[in-house]
């Protein structure tokens, strides 16, 4: 360095080492905390204030990793400022060294600390936040200082202490407690004074080494109490209770902040290896359950859902009738509820009697290929905040929490998901990794108490919800589920590319639907895969389903031929249909049952009278009303071939089909009426979309514009200008409306750039750098350096102006 060459000056503030950041840096701090944006700060001095608020501290510090959390504990304990090697003693061991760096150079980047490696410092709310208080403990377990323990003691008492240590009085309080810090830090000295302490006084200062640092003694303490009293080793804080000075305690633990340094991050080990085509022929196979689990459940509710709760959800009865349905337990089937509502496929219908029901969107979904189809439920999961673990649970009223109900977002649940895939990720193909790791690995990344438990169970569901879905087989991640990832590089992915690479690498693993069944001679049929939709459709009218799995057993009933020639065909339309998708001959038990329920099928007619019974044969009224059964329906006769009843046609078809008859019901115009159920929908609903945590992050472009802004601001705000004449400092310029005017017209001759103030029509007050390229009108053109473009203001709004000093800028 030349002798004319200064070294630059320490940073004063955190203002002033924001200052010293590139744009890089800075895009960095905000994109890790991005509620400073909120709004944009107006400039540097300003984002500096921002950063230091108690609220976006608080949030900064629970996101931090155990390590650097301790890094902060460790700042908050040392002396303001501290050097980088003092921080280093307090943080020792082999592992420590390597980690230590980036650790610090965290708390920089986020503006925890700022400050070189020779005047280190956290900021002052961090400090108040994790320094040792007896209302909040510090996880160091360290307390006060000597000088904050003595703070409210009498110059007397501490001249005594000053006396018993060995040391020479003192004028003032203030001498003595440096003397006796200057002795608690001296490692012979110390060392000295412990050797002539009792073996109960040393015991005591062991117990309450590691913390917490507070004890209870009685009025009266016993000698090896006393001694320690005597000393300052053990501080009076409030009647009946002491402190452990941090200086004494760190010296007994050989200068160590923490107990337990935990620099290096937990490994996820490996619980399984499976081949990588084993894993994804796994994952395949039940992605194509979670899409039949997911239709079957919205065409159970087909015709109407269940009723919506007066507080919303579903009541704990539906949610068993869906279990039983889907054959699975009350918790899964809340988890499949909540991925179609999620994904958009099922909402309320908003109408009086409000109930549950699919949307048009789930007609739209039902169109389209299955690997699409999975695509969509998979990206709704990862990015929803509802969680259907907490179904069951109970909120901070002690209510139920229910399905599809109110209060089941987790704003980290999307967070946790992809970090628990990204884990995944990072293991060996088709290597499963151990649960236990994962959540030690989590909680090390963000060890906050306050959601250490619900990111541990958030952990658990993900890894068994990701299993239902399809995304893991065997619990190692599938191919088509590590598309669905940013890529491991940090390279931008947008959510439509990587759902796109996942349905391409999933396509080609899902079954073929089949055009085919297997017909056998116990009036059953397998479907040994998954059927073509209009197979699916109508063989599930003319036949019940009885068994699910590889493949899929329906049996053929009397009641569900009735289903299909209710639904319009006729007995060679079934007989057809069977003949035409069958690999084997259609049994002749089979045929027999179809031909001997179509023939007594309308045999009798029913009709809304009330209702009515018509048939051709009038003996098989009389049998009718000669039955004790029939007495319910109160029929009597109107006509040899006419019954009349009181009960409505619906009961009346239920009550013959009872007695074993096969009733048809007809129009007015004697027709069979064909009976088809009415698919119910909503009106058309989006997807309920998910509570983010915190404001969004900003992307490149906001992030861009913001720093340009807060540059320009900050360059208005500290760029050196002549003094107006009647402008004081640290104020807008204040001056006549004809200097204003003047220099204006000045400055647009000779291209100087001013510094104004400006009021605008809201009546807030800004400052600003522009350079005038024009005045006429009232008006005054101008390049706005702190908005970075050309402007236009009216100078009546300008409260005054001032020139820039030559050298600025």
């Amino acid at each position: 360095m030349s002798p004319n060459e200064q070294t630059p000056a320490a940073p004063r503030s955190l203002a002033e080492a924001l200052r010293t950041r590139d744009d890089l840096s800075l895009s960095r701090l905000l994109r890790a905390r991005p509620d400073l944006l909120g709004p944009v700060p107006n400039d540097l001095t300003q984002l500096a204030t921002r950063a230091g608020t108690r609220a976006s501290v608080i949030r900064a510090l629970d996101r931090l990793d155990r390590f650097t959390q301790q890094v902060a504990q460790a700042l908050a304990v040392a002396p303001d400022p501290t050097t980088y090697a003092d921080l280093e003693a307090l943080l020792p061991g082999p592992d420590t060294a390597a980690a230590l760096p980036h650790a610090v150079a965290t708390l920089r980047e986020q503006a925890l600390a700022w400050g070189g490696d020779d005047q280190l410092r956290l900021v002052r709310t961090a400090r108040e936040l994790l320094a040792p208080h007896p209302q909040h403990p510090s996880p160091t377990g360290l307390g006060p200082t000597v000088a904050e323990a003595t703070a409210g003691m009498s110059p007397g008492r501490i001249q005594d202490i000053v006396a018993a240590a060995g040391l020479p009085s003192t004028h003032d309080p203030v001498s003595a407690v440096a003397a006796l810090t200057a002795l608690f830090t001296d490692q012979q000295r110390m060392s000295a004074l412990l050797d002539e302490a009792p073996a109960e006084s040393v015991e005591v200062l062991n117990r309450l080494l590691w913390g917490p640092p507070y004890g209870q003694v009685t009025a009266q303490p016993a000698a090896h109490l006393r001694w320690l009293l005597d000393r300052a080793l053990l501080v009076p804080t409030t009647p009946g209770t002491v402190v452990l000075p941090r200086e004494a305690a760190l010296h007994l633990r050989g200068g160590r902040a923490h107990r337990a340094l935990q620099p290096l991050a937990p490994e996820v080990r490996e619980k399984a290896v499976h081949r990588p085509q084993v894993v994804d022929a796994t994952a395949a196979a039940q992605a194509y359950t979670a899409l039949a689990t997911v239709e079957e459940l919205l065409k159970d509710w087909d015709e109407g859902g269940p009723a919506v709760l007066r507080a919303g959800g579903l009541s704990v009865r539906d949610l068993k009738r869906t279990a039983t349905a889907l054959d699975t337990t009350e918790q899964t089937a809340a988890f499949w509820v909540e991925l179609a509502y999620a994904a958009g496929l099922l909402a309320s219908d908003g109408e009086a009697d409000e109930r549950y029901a699919a949307t048009p969107e789930y007609d739209e979904w039902l169109e389209r290929p299955p690997a699409r189809r999975w695509t969509q439920l998979a990206t709704a999961w990862l990015a929803a905040t509802r969680t259907s673990g907490l179904v069951g649970g109970r909120d901070g009223k002690d209510r139920t929490l229910s399905a599809l109900g109110p209060h089941l977002d987790r704003s980290a649940a999307p967070e946790v998901r992809h970090r628990v895939l990204a884990l995944l990720a990072a293991l060996p193909e088709g290597a499963s990794p151990d649960p236990e790791t994962v959540t030690a690995r989590l909680t090390w990344e963000r060890p906050a108490p306050a959601a250490l438990d619900l990111r541990t169970r958030l952990a658990g569901w993900t890894l068994a919800e990701a299993e239902l879905i399809g995304v893991t087989g065997r619990g190692a991640l599938s191919a088509q589920g590590r598309a669905l990832l940013p890529p491991s590089d940090g390279t931008p992915l947008e959510a439509s590319a990587a759902a796109a690479r996942a349905e391409k690498l999933l396509a080609p693993l899902l079954p073929e639907p089949l055009d085919h069944v297997l017909l056998q001679a116990d009036l059953t049929a397998v479907a040994p895969g998954p059927l073509e939709r209009p197979l699916a459709e109508f063989l599930a009218i003319l036949a019940d389903v009885e068994s699910k799995g590889g493949a899929t057993v329906y049996r053929f009933t009397p009641g569900s031929v009735r289903r299909a020639l209710d639904a319009g065909r006729t007995a060679s339309d079934l007989h057809d249909f069977l003949t035409r998708h069958s690999r084997t001959p259609v049994p002749q038990p089979l045929a027999y049952l179809i031909d001997d329920v179509a023939r007594r099928h309308g045999h009798l007619r029913i009709g809304a009278a009330s209702a009515y019974v018509r048939c051709d044969d009038d003996a098989v009224l009389g049998e009718i009303l000669a039955d004790k059964r029939a007495a319910g329906l109160r029929l009597r006769r109107l006509a040899p071939t006419v019954l009349a009843a009181q009960a409505d046609p619906g009961t009346l078809l239920e009550g013959l089909r009872a007695m074993g008859f096969a009733p048809a019901a007809e129009t007015p115009e004697g027709d069979v009426l064909i009976t088809r159920a009415l698919a119910h929908r909503t009106p058309p609903r989006t997807a309920p979309e998910p509570v983010p945590d915190g404001p969004p992050l900003p992307g490149d472009t906001l992030l861009d514009a913001a720093i340009r802004a807060i540059r320009a601001g900050d360059a208005a705000a500290t760029t050196p200008r002549k003094q107006a004449p009647t402008a004081q400092s640290g104020e807008l310029p204040r001056t006549s409306s004809a200097e204003t005017l003047a220099t204006m017209q000045a400055a647009v001759m000779t291209g100087d750039t001013l510094w104004i103030g400006y009021v605008n029509a809201e009546g807030s007050a800004s400052q600003r750098v522009i350079a005038p390229i024009r005045v006429e009108g009232g008006f005054v053109t101008a390049y706005d350096h702190t908005a970075d473009e050309v402007r236009t203001y009216p100078l009546h709004r300008v409260t005054g102006v001032a020139e820039l000093e030559p050298d600025a800028g």
